[in-house]
């Protein structure tokens, strides 16, 4: 069965506060009693069901975190809006239990083509190398990724979602409205639905509320940043086309003249096309089918058959929050920060903030770790934003130049860019988005051994695929979720200190899944019961620059923690300590990522 996502609806219920509170209304009448014994917090509270408000619900639903989602509509999406998910936030929703399903629906990518009126300047591949198990991006309309993750999340017993749900007041207890706060500490949402105002406490509450984010408004807080002089207009267009499935940008195009233009295929045989307009364009007007459907025409042909699905004109900002935590509020994607649609960083992003930030909470809720690891948190999602916004206000310079002179530059460049590799450094139609790599993180154990790779503390772990068992299984798969400690063996006997050490770990104060990684033939007799996975192409031998004793431990949210060439459980135990605060005291907690801290691993222009 087809399910149409945006046009589902979902039914408003009253909830139990709303009948205590008419309970302890109707008690105070009776007894005149002023006071009321308090009911405990829910541990989080997530307002905005959006993708990011849902990944970060489910993360910590699976954790056995008890959440309440509120959203001020009963209705998902309407548009397609953020089509572009990148392989990491693939590699995030396959942990939540729904990322098969997005690559199902969605259209699959690697290839992207740059064209300069109607010349081809170069084409380039995201993902040039086999062994990975997801593609480089999809694309999928938004209603889609937001049906697929609201599915997962009714699955959940302990994920409450109310809708009519309208945060309308915002106040904070037990704290003074600094970064860290007591273990008393909550928030107390006042929510407006049709049966009136009801009172919601939380210890924590997740402001993934959008780019407008009134909770962001009610707290007096704002986001600064850069609003870009020119419009673009977005038209989802249903139609059969012989367009191969790939990326394709125009710089002034004979069909757009001096303007830009791109073209992306989406499923359901809707195609995205946008269009740049100029800021002197009218955005009311421009939505017109009259003015649309003759632009569509110009790209596509005068015997184009089509259907307008979806139409809107936007502006391009890059704003974000000075500081993303305040007491217990923790703001999370567009609600924290904001880009350009150009890179695919918007949404991204946001699934990258969700996972970040729910493992830390579940950590701090379970007494696992301090609240001090929430600051964490701020400081590498602010780090990750500021890269985002560089990247994306780069974008938007090379695409909209804003003087004679850096049109004359841009287009030299494009011309170069045909024959000369260095110039398609310099080209620039959408730095794509890839995940921040936390290189200057405080959780981070600095290494103490000589390695090769991109596989740095404080990077997202790549794929690679494996045999589990017997049976084809790919690397991303074993890890997440908790603390990971991954050991690299030839296969022969573990050495009696390396057992020792493995022995240890398991007996430790802080729970550590452990499993090992052989080459592809080798016995593994003597791996201790650990989980085995098989090498069989030696591809994540390589990409993590393993030799035989290579130990890397690995955070909840699969990114690298720390990494050894000789295991030493002292040394584990005390980098696990130091990636829950609990090592080194506060002063290493507030310090932010450096600006520079992945400035190695910035891709190439596209």
């Amino acid at each position: 069965m087809t399910i149409d996502y945006q046009a589902l609806s979902f039914e408003y219920r009253p909830c139990r506060e709303q009948q205590t509170q008419r309970d302890t209304q109707q008690a105070q009448q009776t007894t005149q009693q002023s006071q009321q014994t308090e009911a405990a917090p829910y541990p989080v509270i997530v307002v905005g069901a959006g993708p990011v408000g849902l990944a970060t619900a489910i993360d910590l639903a699976q954790q056995g975190v008890p959440v309440v989602l509120v959203d001020d509509d009963c209705s998902l999406s309407t548009g397609s809006r953020a089509i572009c998910f990148s392989k990491r936030s693939l590699d995030i929703f396959d942990r939540l239990g729904c990322g098969q399903r997005m690559v199902d629906k969605g259209i699959s990518w690697n290839v992207g083509k740059v064209f300069l009126k109607n010349d081809l300047v170069y084409t380039f591949n995201l993902q040039p190398e086999a062994g990975h198990h997801r593609p480089a991006f999809i694309n999928l309309q938004q209603y889609y990724v937001e049906g697929f993750l609201l599915e997962r999340a009714q699955e959940l017993p302990n994920l409450e979602i109310r809708w009519k749900s309208k945060v309308v007041g915002v106040q904070q207890n037990g704290t003074s409205g600094s970064s860290a706060s007591g273990g008393d500490a909550s928030v107390t949402l006042s929510v407006e639905t049709p049966d009136g105002i009801y009172a919601l406490r939380g210890r924590y509450v997740v402001a993934a509320d959008g780019s407008r984010s009134p909770i962001r408004n009610m707290m007096g807080l704002d986001s600064k940043g850069v609003t870009f002089r020119d419009r673009f207009l977005i038209a989802d267009v249903k139609m059969e086309a012989e367009f191969p499935t790939e990326r394709w940008f125009w710089f002034d195009p004979p069909f757009h003249p001096n303007q830009s233009v791109l073209l992306h295929r989406q499923p359901d045989n809707v195609w995205r096309i946008d269009f740049q307009l100029g800021w002197d364009a009218d955005p009311v007007l421009e939505k017109t089918p009259e003015r649309v459907i003759p632009r569509v025409r110009a790209l596509l042909g005068a015997d184009a058959k089509f259907e307008l699905e979806w139409v809107s004109v936007y502006t391009f900002s890059c704003t974000r929050m000075e500081r993303f935590r305040h007491g217990n509020v923790l703001f999370a994607g567009d609600s924290a920060h904001g880009v350009s649609p150009f890179g695919a960083r918007g949404a991204n992003s946001g699934v990258q903030d969700a996972e970040n930030l729910a493992w830390k909470l579940a950590m701090v809720l379970d007494g696992s770790a301090s609240d001090a690891l929430l600051d964490t948190y701020a400081s590498e999602r602010e780090f990750a934003a500021d890269e985002n916004i560089r990247n994306s206000t780069r974008s938007t310079g090379f695409i909209t130049p804003k003087s004679p002179v850096s049109r004359v530059f841009r287009d030299a460049v494009l011309k170069l860019s045909r024959h000369h590799p260095f110039a398609r450094q310099l080209a620039n139609s959408g730095r794509l988005s890839v995940p921040a790599v936390l290189r200057d993180s405080p959780l981070n154990t600095p290494d103490c051994d000589s390695f090769d790779g991109a596989m740095v503390p404080g990077a997202a772990c790549v794929d690679a695929p494996v045999q589990m068992e017997g049976h084809p299984a790919w690397l991303l798969r074993q890890l997440g979720e908790q603390f990971t400690g991954v050991l690299f063996c030839d296969g022969r006997a573990i050495d009696e200190a390396t057992r020792t050490a493995l022995n240890a770990l398991r007996a430790g104060p802080i729970p550590l899944k452990l499993m090992v990684v052989v080459d592809g033939d080798a016995p593994a007799d003597a791996c201790m019961n650990m989980r085995v996975a098989r090498d069989i192409e030696g591809l994540a031998t390589a990409r993590y620059d393993a030799k035989p004793g290579t130990f890397y431990l690995i955070r909840p949210d699969q990114h690298v923690c720390a990494r050894w060439r000789k295991l030493d459980a002292d040394a584990v135990e005390h980098a696990m300590r130091r990636a829950l605060c609990a090592e080194g005291g506060a002063e290493n907690i507030s310090a932010n990522v450096s600006p520079s801290a992945s400035a190695d691993a910035m891709p190439a222009a596209h």
